[in-house]
């Protein structure tokens, strides 16, 4: 599966569904993509079982907010928020079932030295504070830190410094942890019996963007996915190698560094995003991102995804936006990308 990177930057992204005239067909394909990404990014190593402490609570307008923290694979714990919206009650009602629960949402913050408190509190960034909307929507929501930010940085180290990291697990990969992470939150979520398993979404911006639909593209319990300007495939990038080691330094695939070095990738991100299908996926680019300004090959990678969710029968599931923006998360798209997440999850509708 690996592509000659110049001959992608001439001729475009390949086709995800070149060759594939059948559904076993398009499994084998998804089956080998899913291969070569683990192997990349180092495996998924078995979670603790939940271990939910709660440190604070406090009342807020219209939803409480919980500074918690849980148990991850390999010994850590995740800080985090969960908000929970006001009509909430802690316990139904007897014979009720798990199905009664709320929706829920696993909101990941951008790149931000705060981490979470950029989407969780008032303070955060104007069109970055998604997670505290979601819980007024009527979501309940949880908001981690990821390794490297808010409560997780290393002592002595800059937010978003991944040395630290690299020097304990030089075979693996900050992108697996941080999927092993976000599993983990999924695992606080189903623990809940005010939420309905079979109702939770992900939603993120840039890092949180990418690292949203890489976890639903690992779990199935992500029943709709939300990612703004997280796409980013390597043809035509005009730094590709931010995927490998960075000025942050935050090192996300050390093994591509190998593969750009003689002008091979060996997948196209598209193909990532893929193996999500045919869970309801949005997704929003501008074409003034200056992070991603490759805004071209973004939307061909977009069309390409809304050709497999056509050709799986399920196109209404897949929405894509390319407007004229920066890299932000305006709040005409957050409006369209709410509703969407209600569609889907608050409809109970089986994604």
């Amino acid at each position: 599966m690996a592509y000659v990177l110049s001959e992608l930057n001439r001729s475009g992204l390949p086709p995800l569904l070149q060759g594939i005239e059948k559904e076993e067909q398009w499994s084998e394909k998804l089956s080998h993509i899913r291969a070569v990404w683990l192997d990349y990014i180092g495996g998924l190593p078995a979670r603790p079982a939940v271990d939910l402490r709660v440190h604070s609570s406090s009342k807020r307008a219209g939803y409480t907010q919980l500074h918690i923290s849980y148990s991850a694979a390999l010994g850590d714990r995740i800080t985090a928020y969960l908000l929970l919206p006001d009509k909430l009650e802690a316990t139904r009602p007897a014979g009720t079932t798990m199905a009664d629960g709320y929706p829920a949402v696993l909101a990941l913050h951008p790149t931000i030295d705060q981490g979470k408190d950029d989407i969780a509190l008032p303070t955060g960034r104007e069109n970055r504070r998604y997670a505290l909307e979601l819980v007024q929507r009527g979501y309940v929501v949880l908001a981690p830190d990821a390794l490297t930010a808010g409560e997780r940085i290393s002592p002595g180290y800059p937010a978003f410094h991944t040395g630290p990291f690299y020097e304990q697990y030089p075979e693996w990969t900050i992108v697996a942890k941080n999927i092993s992470d976000h599993m983990q939150g999924l695992d606080v979520l189903c623990s809940l019996d005010y939420v309905n398993p079979k109702a939770i979404g992900a939603i993120g911006h840039s890092f949180g963007g990418y690292n949203s639909y890489f976890l639903a593209g690992m779990d199935r319990r992500v029943r709709a996915v939300v990612s703004s300007c997280g796409f980013s495939p390597f043809t035509n990038d005009p730094e590709p190698d931010h995927w490998t080691y960075r000025a942050y330094p935050y090192t996300h695939i050390p093994k591509i560094a190998a593969d750009l070095h003689v002008d091979r990738v060996p997948f196209e991100f598209h193909e990532i995003v893929a193996l999500c299908a045919p869970v309801p996926s949005f997704h929003y680019a501008g074409q003034e991102d200056h992070i991603f300004p490759h805004w071209k090959a973004v939307g061909e990678g977009m069309l390409e995804l809304s050709k497999l969710y056509r050709w799986l029968g399920r196109e209404e599931r897949f929405r894509s936006i390319l407007g004229s923006g920066s890299h932000d998360f305006p709040e005409e798209i957050r409006l369209l990308a709410y509703r969407f997440l209600d569609h889907w999850l608050k409809g109970n509708r089986d994604a």
